[in-house]
């Protein structure tokens, strides 16, 4: 009781200290400006003058500049308040190289000044561990503030405009606050020390320099050393930048392999440990050897892996039954969460904020609080473990014959649902097939794909009761269904249902009797969906179900849960809740990850080509495009073009293979226009490029290279894909439109998407798919659905092309219906760019007669 005061206490002392920091630096007047940006190669020679003429001046996105480790000359340009007159400039990083700031007033410079951290602490204007720029305005609207920055750290420049007469103050909130935190450091160093002394137990003092370390390390961030200790010296300041990170994390892997008593509870992960303190020390070392900008990328670099290490350690032995792993796990867990928070922060991958600039000295400071009370209960756990222990040896007897029915029960259910688990499940399923051989078994899987949003959004508690209330009713779904095998039977109970994980069930159930009952499968489907009625709210589990089938699939247990459970992930489990294993379209096996590894080499190696198919424009009757369709040649066994695809979006090879795509077919284009032939040429684009944040800059940036093509090289997307993220997809295709690039709807009328949706898209052209055109001489109800579509189209203001057009008959129906271009097989098949520059060549020839 005594140990959870003092940590509230300690707790709430920091929470209120920060809240009025916070409170105190909102309440003040300072200044956010707007600030323009621009970025100059390092090493080259850019003056004052230059900077005030460039056009290349660009806003600043987020509210504070923050780059990551670069090398290149940075200028900022801002315009301050026009009073009071007298300001300061705060920059709350302390650890930029080189810093000047220009003041200019109606194009003359009015003031000078040069700062930084490779410069004597004196030649600051005012003494301060952070930036404290003075200057003055004339009030007139005229002045602008330039800065210009080059480091080899972090380039992050947090600026903020301040009234002279309030911004000490405010810094004096913010000063105390992290003297608060060093006091509260110093408070656990002292005690652990003295402990050490008393004690002579190694695991104290290695606590004791891991909290200094900590201190030193954050300190130096702060600056405070080079204020204090060495202020003549910035190079010694930043030598003690660059070994305060690895020292860091030195002591405290070393006091984790002490704490937790790693070399005999866990020696897998001691030698993970002890790897780390290797590289560690290998960083240490290495900033007496490497310039600054590498080492300190380096000791970042190796200080993530190394927190997320501490961070997983602690749920590992806690998980194992280590007694002290409890608190570690929740002080480490704050430690790392802040000094990755921090770590990312300098590396220019989220922005500046209250947390991420103060989250490594709020994490240690509750980690030291909580490390400092685990140690001592680990005194009082190791003396009440021996008296325990006597203890348990008297009733050692008794307890275990009723142990040993405990574990029995524990280690074939689940302890949530009461329902028997992966063993009993993988029992029964080796039983079966043993004991019928020849008989067909199915085994299922349910799998719970909004579990977790369940949980995120009510909780682990709510999520515990309700999987024990979907357990009941699955089961008895299942018990009704025809052929379905009992996976426990007792006199009081029987269960068809095993729980294999926490958002899995599996049962089996005999296949042939299966397949002569469709309609209770899909009964049992749709019971399967229903929500479920809890706490007053209808909660959709939205279950998918994959079935591996005995001995079709896999005759051995392990794989058919394995295969079961890659069924449910497939597309066709996502759209009807349901899908049987397909052999061809497991990415998982070990065909399908031969080919996935000769289909990353063929990629690397330019071993892939783009086959065109033209596209004939029907009023012209002149070719005005071409598809571009990949094609991996060389193969004994051709792959179709859509299952490349398919396995690239799986493996993630999608980005680089559309990257290559787009360059070949800007060199495509060339080749066509250098034989004379200015036609436009289509690439299609995947719905995971369209969820690429940087796929539009990525295409902007390539025709940027390429202007010749600009307008020419058109984006094909797939009706269905868009509809797979509507407000991405959307959002993506807007600023694709936006810079002139153009764009076209694949596949038209094979989805279902809504109309409103379809007319707010940047589309320049709808292609109708293949399925509406190939028998239209044939359907007259095919021949309506065109109809109206082209119809529509032209109303919205597209052009339209029609794919899969394999006779004449078809052309002369779409010519009529008003439908701008054709593709298809009746025009020509896809073919290598050597015949296509033949073939165009010879139609061009053939044109020129028929008109001589």
């Amino acid at each position: 009781m005594r140990q959870s005061l003092i940590i509230t206490s300690w707790l709430l002392l920091l929470l209120a200290v920060a809240a009025g920091v916070q409170a105190e630096t909102s309440s003040h007047r300072w200044h956010q400006p707007d600030i323009r940006f621009l970025q100059v190669p390092a090493k080259t020679a850019f003056s004052l003058e230059q900077a005030l003429a460039s056009r290349h001046w660009q806003a600043l996105a987020e509210a504070s500049p923050n780059f990551g480790y670069v090398t290149n000359e940075y200028w900022f340009r801002m315009t301050p308040p026009t009073s009071p007159d007298h300001q300061i400039l705060d920059i709350s990083y302390p650890h930029l190289d080189d810093v000047t700031l220009y003041l200019v007033r109606n194009g003359q410079v009015i003031q000078t000044t040069h700062f930084g951290d490779r410069q004597p602490f004196a030649a600051r204007p005012i003494d301060h561990p952070t930036f404290l720029i003075p200057y003055t305005v004339s009030g007139s609207g005229k002045d602008e503030l330039l800065l210009r920055v080059q480091t080899q750290g972090a380039l992050q420049v947090p600026i903020r405009l301040w009234p002279q007469n309030e911004v000490f103050e405010v810094i004096g909130q913010e000063d105390r606050l992290h003297n608060l935190y060093y006091g509260v450091l110093l408070t656990v160093i002292c005690f652990n020390l003295f402990i050490f002394l008393a004690l002579r137990e190694v695991t104290y003092l290695l606590y004791t320099l891991s909290a200094a370390s900590y201190l030193f390390l954050l300190s130096t961030l702060r600056g405070v050393p080079f204020q204090l200790l060495w202020p003549d010296h910035p190079l010694l300041h930043n030598l003690t930048v660059l070994l305060s990170v690895p020292a860091a994390m030195l002591f405290t892997l070393m006091f984790v392999r002490a704490f937790l008593k790693l070399p005999q509870n866990a020696p897998r992960l001691d030698l993970v440990v002890r790897s780390l303190v290797i590289f560690n020390v290998i960083s240490f070392a290495g900033a007496f050897a490497l310039d600054y900008n590498t080492s300190i990328r380096l000791s970042v670099a190796l200080a993530i892996p190394s927190c997320l290490m501490l961070t997983v350690i602690g749920p590992i032995q806690w998980l194992r039954g280590n007694p002290q792993a409890g608190f570690y796990t929740i002080a480490w867990g704050l430690l790392t969460v802040g000094s990755a928070i921090t770590a990312a922060n300098k590396y220019g991958w989220i922005a500046n904020s209250f947390i991420t600039t103060y989250g490594m000295q709020l994490g240690s400071a509750l980690e030291a609080i909580l490390l400092t009370v685990a140690l001592a209960v680990r005194v009082h756990q190791e003396r009440q473990g021996k008296i325990a222990a006597r203890e348990a040896e008297l009733n050692a007897m008794a307890a275990r014959r009723k142990a040993e029915l405990r574990m029995m029960e524990q280690a074939l259910h689940n302890p949530l649902t009461g329902l028997p688990n992966r063993t009993s499940f993988e029992l029964v399923i080796n039983e079966r097939i043993g004991r019928q051989p020849k008989q067909r078994q199915a085994v299922g899987i349910i799998y719970l794909t909004n579990l977790q949003a369940i949980t995120k959004t009510l909780g682990h508690r709510n999520t515990d009761r309700l999987l024990e209330l979907a357990a009941r009713r699955f089961n008895s779904i299942v018990a009704d269904l025809p052929g379905v095998q009992p996976i426990e039977e007792t006199p009081h109970r029987t269960f068809y249902l095993a729980s294999l994980e926490s958002a899995a069930f599996g049962f089996l159930i005999d296949a042939d009797l299966i397949a002569l009952h469709p309609r209770r499968i899909v009964q049992g489907l749709e019971q399967f969906r229903e929500p479920i009625d809890y706490l007053g709210m209808q909660l959709p589990l939205d279950p998918q179900t994959g079935v591996a089938i005995y001995p079709d699939h896999a005759q051995d247990t392990n794989s058919l849960i394995r295969r079961a459970y890659i069924a449910q992930e497939s597309d066709e489990a996502r759209d009807r809740g349901l899908a049987y294993y397909q052999p061809s379209r497991d990415s998982y096996s070990a065909d399908r990850l031969t080919l996935v590894s000769e289909f990353r080499l063929a990629l690397q190696n330019q071993e892939l080509e783009l086959h065109l198919q033209p596209k004939l424009g029907l009023s012209s009757n002149q070719i005005v495009g071409a598809e571009a369709l990949i094609r991996w040649p060389g193969r004994s066994t051709p792959i179709p073009a859509d299952q490349l695809v398919a396995m690239a979006e799986q493996t993630g090879l999608i980005k680089p293979l559309t990257r290559w795509v787009l360059e070949e077919a800007l060199r495509v284009r060339q080749q066509l226009l250098e034989r004379g032939h200015a036609i436009g040429v289509s690439v299609n684009i995947s719905p995971n490029n369209l969820r690429e944040p940087e796929f539009p800059l990525h295409v902007q940036r390539l025709l940027t290279s390429h202007p010749d093509h600009r307008g020419h090289i058109t984006l094909e997307v797939t009706e269905t894909s868009m509809m797979l993220d509507p407000g991405n997809s959307l959002r993506t295709l807007k600023s694709l439109d936006a810079t002139g690039i153009p764009l076209s709807i694949d596949d038209f009328g094979s989805g279902y998407s809504s109309l409103s949706y379809i007319k707010q898209l940047p589309a320049r052209e709808i292609k109708i798919d293949r399925s509406l055109v190939g028998d239209l001489p044939k359907q007259n109800e095919d021949r309506v659905i065109v109809q109206t579509t082209i119809q529509m189209c032209h109303s919205l203001g597209y052009r339209v092309v029609a794919e899969g057009v394999e006779d004449a008959e078809t052309q002369q129906l779409l010519m009529a219906m008003g439908c701008d271009m054709i593709q298809g097989y009746h025009l020509a098949r896809p073919m290598p760019l050597a015949d296509l520059l033949t073939w165009l060549d010879e139609r061009a020839d053939a044109t020129a007669r028929k008109l001589g």
